[in-house]
């Protein structure tokens, strides 16, 4: 239940103007970011409701099954004043709070703003973190060697992803792919392809990587919109929608699902059914909100 929350909100909230998909969809069919997700900005908002209320519905089952328990006495302690008295430490910990969150403002305004290179930002931000929060070099090695076994998996992963990429583009494989997924479409439904992209993007995840979809599989799809008189960029809010925004937590082709079920001890099939129905929940609430707001035609 904790990996099926994180991944919730975690997948809306990669719909965001430096996320991949949004960054993805813009590059594949050459329109800004902003035309993309200024106009999904009520549906982005809709999909944070939803992730709400579904971890206070998956919350409140769990506290049905397990019961209600009382919470634990507390402990008197005494407080003084004295170097490594409960107070001084309380302060100092208080002092790396607002610094931590000083420092996650001002790494989100750099990202809106575009100061440096995406790369670069997080890099700086992560040195700067990790120097005030761990300042021994002993404590950061620890923290280094503790973590560094997600950071090799997502390395290996990336170029896996990279190698099939590559063999399914210069095959040929993703344009036949994606001319096999037109041709299912009904010519009746053709006017409504924004929305039968925005349902079918989640679970698309599952079986396409971002790359495959976006720079393969979304362009053909652009292509057939064309001829029903759908701009592309109607076409990009359908599929940041769900491919690989809420559909990431839970896909077997993205690193993060791992690490996540790493640290959670978590198996995956187990995670994806749970976690699958409410994900698509949030594609499909998304995208009657997008419709509502007039992101998404009718």
């Amino acid at each position: 239940m904790l990996a099926g929350v994180v991944g919730l909100g975690a997948g809306v909230m990669n719909m965001i103007p430096w996320g991949g998909p949004t960054a993805r969809a813009a590059a594949a069919l050459k329109i800004d970011t902003s035309d993309i997700i200024m106009p999904l900005l009520p549906a982005l908002a809709a999909g944070i409701a939803w992730v709400l209320l579904a971890a206070y519905l998956i919350g409140r089952r769990e506290r049905r099954r397990l019961g209600a328990l009382e919470p634990a006495p507390r402990a008197e302690v005494a407080v003084g004043d004295g170097p490594g008295t409960p107070r001084v430490a309380a302060r100092a910990g208080l002092a790396l709070t607002v610094f931590n969150l000083l420092l996650t403002v001002a790494l989100l305004v750099c990202l809106v703003l575009e100061a440096m290179p995406l790369p670069v930002l997080f890099v700086l931000a992560f040195v700067l973190a990790l120097l005030v929060n761990h300042p021994r070099w002993e404590d950061q090695q620890e923290l280094l060697e503790k973590h560094g076994k997600s950071v090799v998996l997502v390395i290996t992963m990336i170029f896996a992803a990279g190698v099939f990429t590559g063999i399914l583009g210069g095959t040929g494989m993703i344009g036949k792919m994606a001319e096999a997924l037109v041709d299912i479409i009904p010519a009746g439904l053709g006017g409504h392809l924004p929305v039968l992209v925005a349902v079918t993007s989640m679970p698309l995840s599952l079986v396409l990587t971002p790359d495959a979809y976006y720079f393969g599989v979304l362009p053909v799809l652009a292509g057939t919109a064309d001829a029903f008189g759908t701009g592309h960029a109607e076409i990009a809010r359908a599929a940041v929608l769900g491919q690989m925004t809420t559909g990431f937590p839970l896909s077997p082709l993205t690193a993060a699902t791992f690490i996540l079920l790493s640290m959670s001890g978590v198996q995956l099939g187990e995670h994806q059914r749970f976690l699958f129905r409410w994900a698509f929940g949030t594609t499909f609430v998304m995208t009657a909100a997008a419709l509502a707001t007039g992101a998404l035609p009718l």
